[in-house]
């Protein structure tokens, strides 16, 4: 059996895309992660009101069979979305110990998704968020989570 070789790394980047253009000039700047979240983003970040905000922009590697944004991106940006505010809140790093995701409506590829997440309460060791996604200006999913402050 013939293996095929791997394809070679792009050096390059892509292109900046129209929906990029709109998350810039409406004052959203990216967030650079390394590791499994470098596959989904770039995320996008920006602060309203003294809340924050996230994007992601869905992109082709997004997909499922069906041609719209696989579940799973969106319960990983809303995971990501939770825990980062979890984090801000309590000026601490966290973990997630539980998180519950709805599903409302699809997502197509190249629209973008928002989630605005908000501290429900917080504890001495726990972080309680919640976070509405939506593409579009609607609602496509809900997320809620807890999370565990950890030192380090």
């Amino acid at each position: 059996m013939q293996m095929i070789p791997p394809r070679p790394a792009q050096t390059t980047e892509p292109a900046v895309t129209p929906q990029a253009e709109q998350l810039t000039s409406a004052g959203w700047s990216k967030i650079e992660r390394s590791g499994f979240l470098s596959l989904i983003g770039p995320l996008w970040h920006r602060m309203a009101e003294g809340e924050a905000e996230f994007a992601l922009i869905a992109e082709d590697k997004h997909h499922n069979r069906r041609g719209v944004v696989q579940g799973g991106l969106l319960m990983t940006f809303a995971d990501l979305s939770c825990g980062m505010t979890a984090r801000l809140a309590s000026g601490k790093s966290v973990v997630t110990v539980q998180m519950d995701t709805k599903f409302m409506d699809t997502t197509k590829i190249g629209e973008i998704l928002q989630a605005r997440p908000r501290v429900i309460r917080t504890t001495r060791s726990l972080v309680f968020v919640s976070a509405e996604i939506t593409a579009s200006s609607r609602s496509v999913g809900a997320a809620s989570g807890v999370f565990k402050t950890v030192a380090g």
